[in-house]
């Protein structure tokens, strides 16, 4: 089930993080699979302002989530994560439908997102979602403020690609 998060489900979903994390040792990507989880100060901040759902698992805990922050006249999937156990059960394509649909109920344009533009579940996967490239040329301000605030994390924008989708 997908549903908004209460304040009882932050406690969670750094767990589901760390544990979403650690795929990232089969592409070669140990670094990201060692991220600290987000902390519940941030979790939180997106939990009051409404914009973090979460999808329970069989026995109603939060197994996965999906975090939005407001860019332009967009949502944009700050981060979305599923655990390793839910794998292949298209939790994530149904939380972006969620993000999705509520963009819509805004009167917002589009979901936007940066992602890895070369492992399987990321780019590759928000593609067959409905998802472009957006060219660099075609980046807001606030785009490019998050891709820049990734490259000082660490991240290589060259590994990196700034996706869209209408709603």
């Amino acid at each position: 089930m997908i549903r908004p998060a209460d304040q009882r489900d932050l406690i969670s979903l750094p767990a589901v993080e760390v544990a979403a994390g650690k795929i990232f040792e089969d592409v070669g990507m140990p670094e990201i699979a060692l991220d600290v989880p987000p902390s519940m100060t941030w979790l939180g901040g997106f939990q009051r302002a409404g914009r973090l759902w979460v999808a329970t698992d069989d026995a109603g805990e939060p197994a996965a989530y999906c975090a939005v922050e407001l860019i332009g006249a967009n949502a944009h999937i700050a981060q979305v994560s599923v655990h390793p156990r839910l794998a292949g059960r298209r939790i994530g394509a149904a939380l972006i439908d969620t993000v999705g649909d509520w963009a819509e109920t805004q009167g917002l344009d589009g979901l936007s997102l940066t992602t890895f533009r070369d492992v399987p579940w990321n780019a590759p996967y928000r593609a067959r979602l409905g998802f472009r490239e957006l060219p660099e040329g075609e980046w807001s301000p606030e785009l490019r403020a998050v891709v820049d605030r990734e490259t000082a994390q660490g991240l290589d924008p060259a590994a990196r690609v700034v996706m869209i989708k209408p709603v």
